[in-house]
Formats: structure tokens, C-alpha cells, sequence
């Protein structure tokens, strides 16, 4: 069975493990309630304890019988990404659908993670770099899709590959944007990959247009105690219908990741004016997505700062230490 309304159908979800990072607000938990509502077997990994506690209630609240499991994980620090991979791997189920949404956006002054890296870098592309990689036997067992959330700020800027870690000039847009550069040319690579290797996932991409969230509210923890005036003309444009709701902002990543015309290597967001908002679509991926040099680039830069590799061999998935891996229902 399938779940329709006024803006997209969704298939039926019941018996598939979804991990979703970034789902406790925002687009994130609009696209929680979603994906719980079609049936599937969430998992929230989730940084602020509360606030996870806060989401899941409120998502039982509407669907009663979603399934609903939270783990603690904070994107910044490569030694927790491990865990929490750690602890999905001794469950042992397969995982169909990975969304790679959390995200951190313009600090005004540079912050780095626990592991050293420029905050946003380690963060939006670095965490889920790791996340992916750590997570591959279960992808490969589920047959996963990934999704990956850029921005249209990967639309904007490059790579600072002089200086990506934005140690001598700090600029706060400037670095988001090249996060989410990053986030797009991996996502798009890790599809490559796949098919070249036979590693039997697939990866797309998708960017959630412009809706008034908390990435651009006041934010004291990065160093943004007030609210800012981007967020402040995003609500205007949300209330005048050029801009998304963080409902509609979901949209184009709940495309992405599950509907059954949705395929690797392709780019989803709102088809409406310059892409603000409006229904999911496919589109052209942006142009500084589209060098495989670049992707490559950021490949080998990304598991050097990481640690972490992906299995070079169509036979290696990693799983071989596992034991069984539970079969979905």
C-alpha cells in the first residue's frame, strides 16, 4: 500500500531500516515524520538527546504505531560517527535507505571539530564521509540508496584546495559552500563507484531549495547569538510563498530516497522559480558537481583527514566479520 497527499506519494515503507541524520527539526524532522509515517524502521541518530526524545514523541503523537529508534552521534567527531556505525554493525540489519542531512551553516568566526577540522567541512561533509564508509557492509546487504542534502549554496564559491581546511582567510559562506560542494561531488562519485565496483548501492543528490530553519536562526553554540537577517527575509519569502516551508523543503530528499523513479547519480530539488521552492523534480546537478576530477580529489582528500577507506575490490563489502546479517522482514 502506498500513503498519498496533496504533494507526493510515498511508498509503502514497512520492513525497511531508514537512517536519517539531522532528523530531530527542521527539513530533517519533516522528513522523519514522513518516512515514519510510511512504515519504515527509523533510526535517529541524533546529537542533542533532548531534542531527539522531543522529535520522536512528537512523530508517535501523529503515527502511534512508528517505529522509531534514536542513537546517539555528533557529525563533528570522527571517534563518534564510529561508534554509532559500531553499534548498527553488531545489530546486524541491513540498512535501505541512508539520508545524509544534518548540517552546520556559517559560523561567523572559524570553529573546528574535535578532530581539527574546519567545523563545517567536518561536519556537513567529513562526518558523513566516515558515516558512509563505516556503514558499507549494512548499505551493501540493504541494496541502500543514499541521499545526500546539498544546498543551493553548492551552486556558488569552489573547493578551497590551497587551503580547504580555511586556516590563513576565514569565510564563513564561502566554507559552507564548499562543504556542501563536497557533500555533491562524493555523492555523486560514491554512485560511480558503485557501479564501477559492484558494490550494489546507489547514491543521488538533493538540495531542499530555501525554507526558514534553524541553520540560519540564533544559534549560540557557533557563535551566533541573534538571529540573523538572512533567516528574517527567508520567513517573508516563505509567508509569500517564494520560498519553501520546511514541509516542502523535504520534499525533494523524500523524492530522492524513496521513490521508485528516483536513481543514482541524478540531482533532485523544487522545480519552482530559481529553484526556491515548489514540488520535487529532477534537474541538471550544478556545475561545480559535475568534474570527476574534482570528485576524485575530494575523495583522497576526504579519506586522509577521515581515516577511513572504501573497499577497493567488488568482493571486499567488509562484512566477511560480521557474522549473519538479518535479513529484512
Amino acid at each position: 500500500m502506498v500513503r498519498t497527499t496533496t504533494d507526493m506519494t510515498v511508498p509503502d515503507l514497512s520492513g525497511k531500516r531508514a537512517v536519517l541524520t539531522g532528523g530531530s527539526d527542521g527539513i530533517g524532522l519533516a522528513l522523519a515524520r514522513r518516512l515514519a509515517a510510511a512504515g519504515a524502521d527509523l533510526v535517529l541518530p541524533i546529537r542533542n538527546p533532548g531534542k531527539g526524545e522531543a522529535a520522536a514523541a512528537e512523530i508517535r503523537a501523529r503515527e502511534p504505531r512508528a517505529s522509531i529508534t534514536l542513537h546517539p552521534l555528533d557529525l563533528s567527531s570522527l571517534e563518534s560517527v564510529a561508534a554509532f556505525a559500531g553499534a548498527l554493525l553488531t545489530e546486524g540489519r541491513p540498512i535501505t535507505m541512508l539520508v545524509n542531512n544534518a548540517g552546520v551553516m556559517t559560523p561567523p568566526q572559524r570553529q573546528t571539530t574535535v578532530d581539527g577540522h574546519e567545523l563545517q567541512l567536518g561536519t556537513n561533509h567529513l562526518g558523513h564521509f566516515a558515516l558512509v564508509a563505516r556503514l558499507m557492509p549494512l548499505l551493501r546487504a540493504g541494496r541502500a540508496r543514499v541521499t545526500s542534502q546539498v544546498s543551493v549554496a553548492a551552486n556558488r564559491n569552489a573547493i578551497n584546495w590551497d587551503d580547504p581546511q580555511w586556516t590563513r582567510s576565514y569565510d564563513a559562506f564561502g566554507a559552507y559552500s564548499q562543504s556542501k560542494i563536497a557533500v555533491g561531488l562524493f555523492g555523486l562519485e560514491l554512485h560511480r563507484r558503485s557501479v564501477a565496483g559492484g558494490w550494489r548501492i546507489s547514491s543521488n543528490l538533493s538540495h531542499p531549495g530555501i525554507a526558514p530553519t534553524n541553520l540560519l536562526a540564533r544559534r549560540p553554540e557557533i557563535g551566533r547569538p541573534d538571529e540573523s537577517r538572512e533567516i528574517r527575509l527567508i520567513r517573508r519569502l516563505s509567508a509569500l510563498g517564494i520560498a519553501g516551508t520546511p514541509e516542502t523543503a523535504a520534499l525533494p530528499a523524500l523524492l530522492a530516497a524513496t521513490s521508485p523513479d528516483a536513481t543514482g547519480g541524478r540531482f533532485y530539488g523544487p522545480r519552482r522559480f530559481r529553484h526556491m521552492s515548489g514540488p520535487p523534480a529532477e534537474q541538471a546537478p550544478y556545475r561545480r558537481l559535475r568534474s570527476r576530477e574534482d570528485a576524485e580529489r575530494i575523495w583522497r582528500l576526504s579519506e586522509e583527514l577521515t581515516g577511513v577507506s572504501f573497499p577497493q575490490d567488488p568482493a571486499d563489502g567488509g562484512t566477511q566479520d560480521l557474522g549473519p546479517l538479518r535479513r529484512p522482514a
